[in-house]
């Protein structure tokens, strides 16, 4: 089921392990292109209606780009169990190849945050994007080191309090890429952007705004 210009609803899209739960927020703007959105950890309560996710999906739809959340395989109503982020890229894949055919001759935004981060690059790393974003990417937590940065433009979004990821490691790491993606580096701000959503907000809209 295509949603109506505007609406917001939620569906069940094919996955390659069975059904994923997704929603779509669409404003209905004429705008040149869609965006995918991945969600935290499986395992520890990880879900697209995150907040993070949340203020992810909301930022890039203020700039006219409609968005498709979802949850991983084995998580709310999506068919399936963690595979350790192997069979989470192929979920995400899936959504993107459906965004693709709702939205045609648009291009794709891929944004993650944490785990989904991880996940957003490993995308990127398969299907060509107009933007990718990646909000506390996990270099404690996952091998980054075979991924390659994609062919566009990058934001990298990281608060200097996280303490799930180490913000020393997330901006070495990132400053390891040729060309090296734009970063964003959110003072006092901890890994779950308590009472800093405003600021990731802020942080997404201005990257692409000036893109």
């Amino acid at each position: 089921m295509i949603p109506r210009p505007g609406a917001v609803e939620r569906l069940s899209l094919a996955g390659p392990a069975g059904a994923l739960e997704a929603l779509v927020e669409d404003r209905g703007q004429a705008g040149p292109r869609y965006a995918v959105v991945c969600h935290p950890h499986p395992l520890y309560g990880g879900t697209m209606d995150n907040k993070v996710v949340t203020t992810l999906a909301r930022a890039l739809q203020e700039l006219g780009i409609p968005t498709v959340r979802f949850n991983f395989r084995g998580v709310g109503a999506s068919v399936g169990a963690y595979d350790e982020g192997r069979g989470e890229t192929a979920d995400a894949a899936a959504v993107a190849a459906w965004a693709e055919q709702r939205w045609p001759g648009r291009r794709l935004v891929i944004a993650g945050f944490s785990f989904g981060a991880y996940i957003a690059l490993r995308l990127a790393s398969e299907r060509a994007a107009d933007w990718l974003i990646t909000v506390a990417p996990p270099v404690d937590l996952f091998d980054l080191s075979r991924i390659s940065a994609p062919a566009c433009p990058w934001l990298v979004v990281q608060g200097d309090s996280d303490d799930v990821v180490d913000p020393a490691k997330v901006l070495a790491w990132a400053r390891c890429f040729d060309p090296a993606p734009l970063l964003s580096v959110l003072p006092g701000v901890g890994h779950f952007f308590h009472g800093h959503l405003r600021e990731l907000r802020d942080a997404v809209i201005d990257a692409i705004r000036s893109g």
